[in-house]
C-alpha cells in the first residue's frame, strides 16, 4: 500500500479510537489513560483487551435477539505489533480478574480433590473446576473445558502464528479441530466431539472467546494457507499499533483507577454467575432509537457491501454479525458500574459499538493491505487471486486493494488462470 493511503487510514482509526474512548464510561475510559501514561500501554491494545474480558465475562449469561437470530457477545480478537509493544502487559491487564477468579478456582479444586482421595469417595465426586480461559492450550483441553465450563471459555494465545500454522497444516488433525471449533463457535453453534479412550460429549450451544497477539511481520501468514478462504480471519477484530508514549512514569496507575475498573467487572462476574447457576440467559431489549439507528447501519452495511473489492466484502459480511455481539459486550460495559443490566439497550450504547465495529474495520483494511503487498509471488496468487476469482471478483477490485498497476495484474491474473485450466486438464489440483 502507498504510504500515504497508509497514514490517512492510520489518521482515520486513530481518530475512531478517540471517539470510542470519549465515549466510554469513566471506569474503562481512565483504566485506559492511566495505563497509557504510567506503564506506556497502548491505548488500542488495552481498549481491545477490555473488549476480551467482558466479552468472556458476559458468556452465555445474556443474548440478543435482533436480526431474526439470537445473538451471543463471544469476540475474536488480535493484537498486531513488533516486539516491546506491550501487547502482552495489555492482556494480562485486561483480564487480571479473571485470571484471579480462576487461580482461586483451581486451588479450591485442588484441596477438594485431596480431600476426596483420602476419604473412600470416587473420582465422580470432584467437582469440575471452574475457569474462565486457558492458555496455549491443545484442541482437546480446550473442548474439554469448554465442556465443563459451557457458559464460556476464553482462548488466550499469546502468539497467534502458531495456532495460524496449525490451522493451514492440513495434515494436522488439532489444527482443523481448531478450524471447526473457531468457525462453529463464533456463531454459538453446538460442540459434538466423539473419542475412542475417553468419554464423548456434546454442547448444545458454545461461547468460545480469542484474544491474541502477533508480530506485524509475521501478520502474512495469517492470510496464508487457507486461513483466508475458511473464513476464520474475517472473524477477527485486528488492532494495529497506533498510539505510542516516550515518557517514562515516575508513578504507577492510581489505585482508585485500578480498583473501579476491577469492581466494575466484578460486578458483570457476580451478575453472570447468578444466571449460570440458574441455568438461564438475559435477553437484552433494545430502546425504540436504538432500534432504529442499529436497523439503518446494518441496512447501510448491505448496500456498502455491494461495492467492495472481494477481500472487504466478505469482512463486511461479518460486521453484520459482529455489531450484535459488540452491542452486548458495551451493554455490560456501560451498565457495569450500577450493575443496570436489565436497562434498555440505548442508542448511545448502540453508537458507541458501530463506532467500534468500524474501528475494526479501518485496523483490517490497513492489515489486509500491508499482508497482501508482503506475501511472496506464489503465495499471492494462490491465495488473494484464487479467492479473487472464486468469488466473482474483477481485476479492478485487485489493483483496488493491492495498489498494482493494471499492467501487472493483468499479467499474473491471466498466468493464474492459465496454471487452474492446466491443472483441471491434468486432474492436478493439489
Amino acid at each position: 500500500m502507498e504510504p500515504e493511503k497508509l497514514n490517512k487510514q492510520k489518521e482515520e482509526a486513530l481518530t475512531q479510537l478517540n471517539r470510542i474512548l470519549g465515549k466510554l464510561p469513566n471506569e474503562q475510559k481512565e483504566f485506559i489513560e492511566q495505563a497509557f501514561i504510567h506503564r506506556r500501554i497502548p491505548k488500542e491494545y488495552l481498549f481491545s483487551s477490555i473488549l476480551f474480558a467482558y466479552s468472556n465475562a458476559a458468556g452465555l449469561a445474556f443474548n440478543l435477539k435482533e436480526g431474526g437470530y439470537t445473538n451471543y457477545g463471544n469476540l475474536y480478537i488480535a493484537l498486531i505489533g513488533s516486539r516491546g509493544d506491550s501487547k502482552s502487559p495489555a492482556m494480562s491487564l485486561a483480564t487480571e480478574v479473571l485470571n484471579r477468579s480462576d487461580h482461586e478456582a483451581y486451588e479450591k479444586f485442588e484441596r477438594k480433590k485431596k480431600e476426596i482421595q483420602s476419604t473412600e469417595s470416587t473420582d465422580e465426586d470432584i467437582e469440575d473446576r471452574k475457569q474462565f480461559f486457558t492458555q496455549n492450550s491443545t484442541i482437546e483441553a480446550a473442548m474439554y473445558a469448554h465442556f465443563k465450563n459451557p457458559y464460556s471459555l476464553g482462548n488466550f494465545v499469546d502468539e497467534l502464528t502458531a495456532l495460524a500454522d496449525k490451522i493451514s497444516n492440513k495434515n494436522n488433525s488439532e489444527g482443523s479441530q481448531w478450524n471447526t471449533f473457531l468457525l462453529q463457535g463464533y456463531t454459538n453453534q453446538h460442540i459434538d466431539i466423539s473419542r475412542k479412550t475417553t468419554d464423548s460429549y456434546r454442547m448444545e450451544l458454545s461461547f468460545p472467546t480469542l484474544l491474541g497477539s502477533i508480530q506485524t511481520q509475521l501478520v502474512p501468514k495469517l492470510f496464508a494457507n487457507g486461513n483466508l478462504e475458511s473464513g476464520l480471519i474475517d472473524r477477527i477484530l485486528f488492532t494495529s499499533r497506533l498510539t505510542t508514549n516516550n515518557k517514562l512514569s515516575k508513578s504507577g496507575i492510581p489505585e482508585v483507577i485500578l480498583n473501579d475498573y476491577k469492581n466494575s467487572l466484578e460486578n458483570l462476574l457476580h451478575y453472570r454467575k447468578s444466571i449460570e447457576v440458574a441455568k438461564k440467559s438475559l435477553a437484552l431489549v433494545l430502546s425504540e432509537d436504538a432500534q432504529e439507528l442499529l436497523h439503518d447501519y446494518v441496512q447501510n452495511l448491505i448496500i456498502k457491501q455491494q461495492h467492495l473489492p472481494a477481500i472487504h466484502k466478505e469482512y463486511n459480511s461479518k460486521m453484520q454479525i459482529s455489531i450484535y455481539k459488540l452491542i452486548i459486550v458495551m451493554h455490560l460495559i456501560v451498565t457495569s458500574a450500577d450493575k443496570k443490566f436489565q436497562n434498555y439497550v440505548s442508542v448511545e450504547t448502540v453508537d458507541l459499538a458501530i463506532c467500534t465495529n468500524d474501528f475494526y474495520f479501518t485496523n483490517f483494511k490497513m492489515i489486509a493491505s500491508s499482508s497482501v503487498n508482503a506475501i511472496d509471488e506464489k503465495s499471492f496468487k494462490n491465495e488473494l487471486f484464487k479467492k479473487a476469482i472464486n468469488n466473482g471478483a474483477s481485476q479492478k477490485d485487485i489493483i483496488a486493494i493491492t495498489g498494482l498497476s493494471k499492467g501487472q495484474v493483468s499479467k499474473i491474473w491471466n498466468k493464474h488462470l492459465h496454471d487452474l485450466e492446466r491443472k483441471l486438464e491434468t486432474g492436478n489440483l493439489l
